[in-house]
């Protein structure tokens, strides 16, 4: 049964003219008001630094919508867009935070008559995080109401700060603005529908769980493959590479959810601290691992393109981890992202080992791999097992064959929830589940730090658009047997 909020809520957007705000987060605002999970009085405030006014910034979010979706909706498109009013203003200018403040007051004074919810977006480069909650601050916006009938949260985009120093500054300023209940950090991975059927697929199946440990599972892959390069996102993508920008957070959830015990209850802060678990047993790699351990690489023409020559940020990365717990010792998990590649790819693959290899199978097929079970992200989301049966006729042969599971295929009219969309209204409704906590942030950057130290003396590999990751990490494997 979906929860559905009584008390008038303001969507507070900062960046509302960015990238993010027209390729996600206008268009999910817009299904969850087609489905009726939207607060049933509600307001959207953008702020940004564009020099707009209030017909001119709706209509232009009724071309974001129209460029996104069509026309088919446009009653109730142009419906929605009457809750939008617009606060133009530089982040780092404290009167255009005043303004924004008297703008809120206004709203609840003369529109809902009632102190509302505020939920503060910043949908803005992590490096603007300190200014912008700063400024929230000393302009009073997240006083809370004298009679406490409306809520003030926060949510803010991954990447979590730009290393352990700032993420640690951030929740500082964060702890002093709100309590943790208030905050809600994004991964917006952890909202896709077949990550949060792992946990489903895992513990609702007793045929997996009692082989989900290192007595059956010979390694874990996750990848996040992408063929587009990073022209489009210039100097902020220079700033934080491939390992900061989807390991850090991304990859790491992803891992978490694989290997994280079960819960004794499925309640948010239950499932949160068993994936926190997960993150604090990884072992650290060091610098000298680094080498083995990891590899690091640029495609070619990167430099070129963004007109910063020289640069040695990672544009590839794939690198093993090991968490250090009786279950998962000894088990590899491979990691591994990178744009520029030969084919866009988001899954999680899971390998069973062989544990008789005097079995029925023919000598020939004993190297091959057993089993695998394979939860993809992308290009479209489904689970499948890869299993081997025997070939029909007078011989021992065998192949194999793949049982799949796709929503698509069910028979049925399933709509999958964007991602944002399910962020979303998990923030609207108070559900911390599918949001990292402090404490994982924490072990993810402690783990992310290591490698980052380590690459200060890690050569970059540089590789061709189009390549393959597994072609990339065998070069750097030549290059540093060669070393």
């Amino acid at each position: 049964m979906s929860k559905k909020l009584v008390t008038p809520t303001i969507f507070v957007v900062f960046g509302i003219t960015g990238d993010l705000s027209r390729g996600k987060l206008v268009p999910a605002l817009f299904d969850l008001y087609l489905k009726n999970r939207l607060p049933g009085h509600f307001q959207v405030v953008g702020f940004s630094r564009r020099d707009l006014s209030e017909t001119e910034f709706r209509t232009y979010i009724s071309e974001i919508l129209e460029y996104k979706i069509g026309t088919a909706n446009k009653t109730a498109m142009l419906e929605f867009v009457k809750h939008f009013s617009y606060i133009k203003g530089l982040f780092e200018d404290q009167g255009a935070y005043l303004r924004l403040e008297q703008h809120l007051r206004d709203l609840d004074e003369t529109i809902f008559h009632v102190c509302t919810n505020k939920l503060f977006y910043l949908s803005t480069p992590p490096s603007l995080y300190e200014t912008i909650l700063g400024n929230i601050s000393e302009s009073g916006l997240t006083v809370p109401c004298s009679d406490d009938t409306g809520w003030t949260r926060v949510l803010v985009e991954k990447p979590f700060g730009t290393d352990i120093e700032n993420a640690r500054r951030l929740d500082v300023l964060l702890g002093k603005l709100f309590k943790e209940v208030q905050v809600f950090r994004i991964d917006h991975y952890l909202a896709k529908e077949t990550l949060q059927n792992i946990l489903a697929f895992r513990f609702s199946n007793a045929i997996f769980e009692p082989l989900w440990n290192n007595e059956y599972i010979e390694k874990v892959e996750i990848n996040i493959l992408e063929r587009d390069t990073v022209e489009n996102r210039g100097s902020f993508y220079d700033g934080m590479g491939a390992l900061k920008d989807v390991g850090q957070n991304h990859l790491l959830q992803m891992l978490s959810l694989v290997a994280m015990e079960r819960p004794e209850m499925v309640f948010p802060e239950t499932v949160r601290a068993a994936r926190t678990e997960v993150l604090k047993h990884l072992i650290p790699i060091s610098e000298s691992d680094a080498l083995t351990a990891t590899v690091r690489g640029q495609y070619e023409g990167y430099q070129e393109a963004l007109r910063l020559p020289g640069s040695q940020t990672e544009t590839f990365f794939s690198l093993f981890a090991y968490v250090n717990s009786k279950r998962w010792k000894g088990v590899p998990f491979m990691l591994t992202s990178g744009k520029g590649l030969n084919e866009d790819r988001v899954d999680i693959r899971i390998y069973f080992k062989d544990n008789d290899p005097a079995s029925f199978l023919p000598k020939q097929y004993l190297t091959q791999e057993r089993n695998q079970l394979t939860f993809t992200i992308k290009p479209e989301e489904k689970i499948s097992i890869l299993f081997w049966v025997k070939i029909p006729g007078f011989e021992t042969k065998i192949e194999p064959k793949r049982l799949t599971f796709t929503y698509h295929d069910a028979g049925e009219m399933v709509v999958i929830p964007d991602a944002y969309e399910r962020v979303l209204y998990d923030c609207f409704v108070g559900d911390h589940t599918l949001f990292a906590s402090t404490q994982e942030i924490e072990a993810q950057w402690n783990f992310i730090e290591g490698i980052l130290r380590a690459w200060k003396n890690t050569p970059l590999h540089i590789y061709k658009k189009g390549s393959k990751p597994e072609d990339i990490a065998q070069m750097a494997q030549v290059a540093s047997a060669a070393r």
